[in-house]
């Protein structure tokens, strides 16, 4: 602008400028302020003023610390960008793409280039676009044109052209890594069937092999990194053409759609010379808005960046790697001693945190000795045994020491003896002719003497009768002929005679005897003592043979009691992404007899250096 052109005084540093298209009224944009540098000399007194895109105030706001988004779709991601802007100056419009990666950011200074990373693995071409005639101003995500809708031709619209072959950036094998450092840097093995490199075989075979290791240590996620490599790959498998095209703006003359050159659209080139050929119009520029409006110029390229483009691009993320946690490679190692049995093993557990990026080693030394114990007896409280009602006995001690004591049935029951001998002696009934002996050893009658004799009958009456002496002393009664009864009297008297020594045998048939005990019940009461401990360590003499290691509940192929640095890794839980879970894992060792354990568990592991809080 002329120095001394009144609009001067408004162009201050960081003013906005909007500015439209005097020759066909298109509405350009709008822009701020940023250098101004005035020139003045002999025949020069002018003030030129650089702009800037609006979408630079994107740069005005920074990501302080990390931040973090998993699963959320691409729209999800800008506008969670978005809307970190201290002053909400951008809106996101249009989003063609419903991708999702997972991404971080951590110390940006500036939006913008952590919007733009959004689409760094995007592999279908993509347009960012700007709307600023309204506000908040609109920002949109567009698929890119891939298939020609402009045209320059020879004799109509092409001035001139100039073309520029670069095979020096082709690249055909990739070897991406990411995050960390050393063997601890992430690369793409677990997610592209273990190989470390991407390649493209048809530019191998027309080309050669051109490798390069593309490195971006902002990138913690294998998959993300796979998905940058191949839209890399895609761009850098064949020679860069590039086309500078001074070109005649006819849409505003026509009115034709197809003679409108805008940056991002797909134009057809048609030349005798340079041939035929469809390229993206990558940037446009008009060197004289008043004097020559319709002249354009044009760069054109077969791709919108190569490797070269891919390096300065990592300057940012350079730059935020010096403010970038990376982390350090820590050994954790932890000791444990238990006793164990088969059914009790002895247990670890141990945690593996969320900051923790990769597990270098995880190993488990250990041996199995005797059993020990440290005491032979414990203090007791006594023990109070009762019995039930209807027999057996009920037993209830208190912990430790004591004793239990057991009382037999005590509800009654049925005793029955051996079978025994015995008998019964009976007279034979008395009849007919007989003679009764009525004394005997008597010195007063010879054998043929008689003597009368009064006897008394059942009824009272008394009767004459005669004895007679038959032999010797004995005296006996007259014959009694037929059934007839007798009464005698015999007076009181004793017999004095002597018992010689002699035995009897005495035979008692078979027979029991039944005992009915009523039901009752018997009380002991044991009274509190003690018991003193023996203190001392006592082992078992016996030591287990094998045992059982599980890691996660999966056992391990190794059953010897002792064993040196056992590799642990391949027994962890997974996630659902096939790596190992975050958080509490399990070692248990069961000898198969009882056993003393002693082992020791060594993590070696990468670990970022991150975390909440001021501790």
């Amino acid at each position: 602008m002329p120095l001394n052109d009144p609009k001067n005084a408004e162009c201050k540093p960081l003013n906005y400028v909007e500015i439209t298209d005097d020759f066909s009224g298109e509405y350009i944009g709008l822009f701020r302020i940023l250098p101004a540098l005035t020139q003045k000399n002999e025949g020069t007194n002018t003030i030129s003023y650089t702009l800037e895109h609006v979408l630079g105030t994107l740069l005005d706001d920074v990501l302080f610390r990390y931040h973090q988004n998993t699963g959320l779709t691409t729209r999800q991601n800008i506008e969670y960008l978005l809307g970190k802007q201290s002053t909400a100056n951008w809106r996101l419009g249009r989003c063609d793409f419903a991708l999702k990666f997972d991404y971080k950011w951590e110390n940006e200074n500036g939006l913008i280039g952590c919007i733009f990373a959004i689409t760094e693995p995007f592999v279908d071409p993509f347009e960012w676009t700007y709307d600023t005639s309204t506000y908040p101003w609109t920002l949109n995500l567009v698929k890119a044109e891939s298939t020609p809708t402009c045209e320059i031709r020879f004799g109509k619209n092409l001035i001139g052209i100039e073309r520029e072959v670069d095979p020096s950036n082709i690249t055909n094998r990739i070897y991406p890594l990411g995050y960390g450092e050393g063997v601890n840097q992430l690369d793409i093995t677990k997610v592209n069937g273990g190989k470390e490199y991407i390649e493209d075989a048809n530019s191998i075979a027309t080309y050669g092999l051109k490798s390069y290791i593309y490195a971006d240590t902002t990138v913690e996620k294998a998959d993300l990194l796979l998905a940058n490599a191949q839209a890399l790959l895609k761009q850098s498998t064949t020679p860069k053409v590039t086309y500078k095209v001074a070109a005649a703006d006819l849409s505003v003359i026509t009115g034709v759609d197809v003679d409108k050159l805008r940056c991002g659209r797909v134009v057809h080139v048609v030349d005798p010379d340079v041939g035929t050929f469809e390229a993206r119009i990558v940037s446009e520029s008009k060197g004289d808005m008043t004097g020559a409006p319709g002249n354009i110029e044009l760069e054109i390229a077969n791709k919108l960046e190569d490797i070269a483009d891919t390096i300065g691009g990592l300057e940012r993320a350079r730059e935020v790697n010096q403010v970038y946690a990376q982390g350090a490679t820590s050994i954790d190692s932890h000791d444990f001693a238990d006793n164990a049995d088969p059914t009790n093993p002895a247990e670890f557990r141990f945690y593996l945190p969320d900051e923790l990026v990769r597990i270098n080693k995880l190993t488990l030394t250990f041996d199995v000795t005797q059993y020990r114990a440290y005491s032979k007896s414990a203090l007791g409280g006594g023990a109070f045994v009762s019995s039930t009602e209807a027999g057996g006995a009920t037993v209830r001690s208190t912990s430790s020491g004591g004793g239990i004591t057991k009382s037999s049935t005590s509800g009654g029951g049925v005793s029955k003896s051996t079978a025994s001998g015995g008998g019964t002696t009976q007279t034979t009934a008395s009849g007919g002719n007989h003679r009764h002996q009525v004394l005997a050893g008597t010195s007063l009658l010879l054998p043929g003497d008689q003597r009368p004799f009064q006897a008394r009958t059942g009824d009272g009456s008394i009767i004459q009768v005669v004895l007679e002496a038959t032999s010797g002393a004995n005296i006996m009664t007259f014959t009694a002929d037929g059934d007839h009864t007798h009464s005698v009297t015999v007076p009181s008297h004793t017999h004095s005679f002597d018992v010689p020594n002699h035995s009897h045998d005495v035979t008692i048939p078979n027979h029991s005897h039944e005992v009915d005990i009523p039901a009752h019940q018997h009380g002991i009461n044991i009274p509190n003592h003690v018991h003193a401990i023996d203190f001392g360590i006592y082992k078992l003499p016996n030591v287990p043979t094998k045992v059982t290691i599980k890691v996660d509940g999966k056992t391990i192929p190794y059953t010897d009691t002792s064993g040196d640095l056992l590799d642990l890794i391949p027994y962890l839980e997974l996630d659902d992404q096939k790596r190992v879970r975050r958080g509490w894992h399990t070692v248990s060792i069961a000898p198969n007899d009882l056993g003393r354990v002693s082992a020791q568990l060594t993590n070696q592991f990468f670990m970022q250096s991150r975390g909440g809080g001021d501790y």
